[in-house]
C-alpha cells in the first residue's frame, strides 16, 4: 500500500486525457491531485471516474483552473468563486473522492500514521517584493513578461478580492489544522507552495504574486509535516528542509513532460518514504 501525488493533469489538453486514461490499476494504494485539473466540469469528472478506478482512495484539493469561470461549462457554466468550488466539491463526492471540506483522513500504511491534510488557501499577491506595492503587482509582472489569466477568469465573488478570498480561507484552514491530534504528524496538501522560498522560476520570476501566501509560511513546522505537496509551478522538484519534505508534482501541459513515458513516471511516491 503506497501513497502517491500529481497535480497539474490539466486535461482541457487530449494529450493528457489520453495518458491519464492509459494509467494502470495500483491496487490499494491512495492518490493525491494537487489541483488543476481541468477548467470544464466533464474533464473534472473523466479525471475522478478515471483516477477513482485504479486507486482505492484518491484525495484532491483545487487549483486556480479548477476554480475559473467557464460560461459554456455543461454543468457549471457561468458558476464563479465559492460556488464553483462547492459544485466542485460535490461532484467530488459522487465518486468518493476527498476535499478539503471533508473529514481529513489519517493515512495507516507504511510511513504512518499521520494525517493527510488537503488545503485551500489560494493566493494574496504576498509573494512579491516589499517595495512593489499591491496595487501596481500586476504591472509591475507585465514588466517582466509576467500574467495570469486568473485575473480574467478566476472571479472571487461575492469576496471582494482574491486575497480577502485567500485570508477567509487561510483562517479556516488553520483552525482545523490546530484541531488535529498533536500526536500524529502530517502530510499537507495544497496546490499552492506554503513557502515563498520554493518559488523559483528563472523563467518568468515575475509570476510569484500568484503562487502563494505568507500566511502559511510556519504551517509545516507548526503542525508536525512529514511531507508537503505542492504543484502550480510546473517545476517538478524534492527540497528538504529543517527534516520536512517539499515534493512538487506537476504533470503540466504537453511541452512539460514526456509523452513516452506517460503519466505514470510523474506519479511521485509520498510514504512509504522512497
Amino acid at each position: 500500500m503506497k501513497l502517491w501525488a500529481i497535480s497539474d493533469l490539466h486535461l482541457a489538453s487530449g494529450i493528457n486525457r489520453a495518458a491519464l486514461a492509459a494509467l494502470p490499476h495500483y491496487g490499494e494504494d491512495w492518490l493525491i491531485v494537487a489541483g488543476d485539473v481541468a477548467e470544464r466540469s466533464d474533464h473534472v469528472r473523466l479525471a475522478f471516474q478515471l483516477l477513482t478506478e485504479r486507486f482505492a482512495q484518491v484525495i484532491w484539493t483545487p487549483g486556480n483552473h479548477d476554480l475559473w469561470t467557464v460560461n459554456d461549462d455543461p454543468e457549471f457554466g457561468g458558476l464563479a468563486g465559492p460556488a464553483k468550488y462547492r459544485a466542485l466539491v460535490d461532484l467530488a463526492r459522487t465518486y468518493n473522492v476527498l476535499t478539503p471540506d471533508d473529514e481529513w483522513p489519517v493515512w495507516v500504511g507504511k510511513g504512518g500514521p499521520c494525517t493527510i491534510a488537503p488545503l485551500f488557501t489560494l493566493y494574496d499577491y504576498s509573494f512579491r517584493p516589499e517595495d512593489i506595492d499591491r496595487r501596481a503587482v500586476v504591472a509591475w509582472a507585465k514588466e517582466g513578461r509576467a500574467a495570469c489569466a486568473d485575473e480574467m477568469y478566476l472571479n472571487p465573488a461575492p469576496y471582494s478580492s482574491r486575497e480577502a478570498w485567500c485570508h477567509s480561507l487561510c483562517a479556516e484552514a488553520e483552525a482545523r489544522l490546530e484541531a488535529l491530534d498533536p500526536l500524529l504528524p502530517t502530510v499537507l496538501v495544497n496546490h499552492y507552495p506554503l513557502r515563498r522560498d520554493l518559488v523559483r522560476m528563472r523563467r518568468i520570476p515575475r509570476f510569484s504574486p500568484w503562487c502563494g501566501t505568507a500566511l502559511t509560511a510556519d504551517w509545516p513546522a507548526r503542525f508536525r509535516a512529514l511531507a508537503v505537496i505542492y504543484g502550480h509551478l510546473h517545476i517538478r522538484r524534492t527540497d528538504d528542509w529543517d527534516g520536512v519534505r517539499y515534493e512538487e508534482v506537476s504533470l503540466g501541459y504537453p511541452k512539460h513532460w514526456d509523452r513516452g513515458a506517460g503519466v505514470r513516471a510523474y506519479l511521485r511516491q509520498i510514504l512509504p518514504a522512497g
